[in-house]
Parts: C-alpha cells; sequence; structure tokens
C-alpha cells in the first residue's frame, strides 16, 4: 500500500500543475488575443477561454484513505486499533482522480469599439472584439503561478520525507 499512496500524492500533485499550467496557457492566449478582430459574422474570431474547474470524486478519497488505513498493522495490544469503519475498500481502486478535474471552454462575450477607419468595421463602424478584461487574466496569471509553485513545493516535501524515511 506505500507505494500506491506514494503514488498517489505525486499524482494529485500532477494534475494541481497540469490545472495552473493549463490556466496560464489560457490566460496568455487571452491576453495574447485580445485585440484580435475580425468582421461581423466571421467565424474565425477568438472567443476567450476559460478553465473550468472540478473537485476531485470524495469517493476516492475515501477508498484511498480507507485502504491506508486497513492496511496499518498493530504491533501492541495497546495502539488503537486499525481503521474499520464505513469506508467502502475496493481492491481494483487506481490512485488517480485524486486531484482536481478541469476542462477549457469558450465564452461568446465580445465588445465593440467604434472605428469607422478599420477593415473589420460593420456598416455602424463598429468592430467586434474578444471580451478579455486585462486585469483579470494577470490576476489570473498571477495566481495559477503561486498555486503551481505550491504543487511544486508538496512535491518536493513528499520527496524529502522519502529521502528521510530511507535513512532511518
Amino acid at each position: 500500500m506505500l507505494p500506491d499512496r506514494i503514488s498517489s500524492v505525486f499524482q494529485t500533485a500532477a494534475q494541481g500543475l497540469a490545472v495552473q499550467r493549463e490556466k496560464l496557457a489560457v490566460a496568455s492566449r487571452n491576453i495574447a488575443n485580445a485585440q484580435t478582430s475580425a468582421p461581423k459574422g466571421a467565424d474565425n474570431i477568438y472567443r476567450p477561454q476559460r478553465v473550468q474547474t472540478k473537485a476531485p470524486i470524495q469517493k476516492n478519497f475515501l477508498n484511498v484513505l480507507g485502504d491506508t488505513l486497513g492496511s496499518m498493522k498493530k504491533s501492541n495490544s495497546n495502539h488503537l486499533s486499525p481503521y474499520s469503519g464505513p469506508l467502502e475498500m475496493n481492491s481494483n481502486f487506481k490512485a488517480q482522480g485524486l486531484g482536481p478535474q478541469f476542462q477549457v471552454s469558450e465564452t461568446e462575450s465580445f465588445r465593440y469599439e467604434f472605428d469607422p477607419d478599420h477593415p473589420d468595421a460593420d456598416e455602424n463602424g463598429m468592430v467586434r472584439y474578444p471580451d478579455v478584461d486585462l486585469v483579470r487574466e494577470m490576476a489570473e496569471m498571477v495566481s495559477a503561478n503561486r498555486l503551481y509553485e505550491a504543487n511544486l513545493s508538496s512535491i518536493e516535501a513528499e520527496k524529502e520525507m522519502i529521502k528521510r524515511s530511507m535513512e532511518i
């Protein structure tokens, strides 16, 4: 069970890293395409993107916790007994899905600016641009960067714990 517990820590952190990496990529694309226009009715205009995250499935966590606690051995009668609660034990459980889930979605939000000399202006002189809030995108980038660093720190901490346990 110990190798499963160790790999689940790394897999969870890796999923967190993937989410933050995608958030950085989406914010970068949104910023890069904030001033991209297209003629009215064109389908090739850039649509702002958002990363939607979803918490991991609680049952997966309960299965890992139950497997870990159920595998503990009692060496002294005064020790607490291993966990025998209502958790469902699943021997086919693979230590995946413990981290956040995500998907990238496009939004159909545009802003219009008056610029009659622009080649993509409509008959009223309005140009359609993706509705990208640069301040929000920069805040997303800073937040994603900090969370990425936090996930790296958790990996480093786990590696250090493994290293120290081997020294004992």
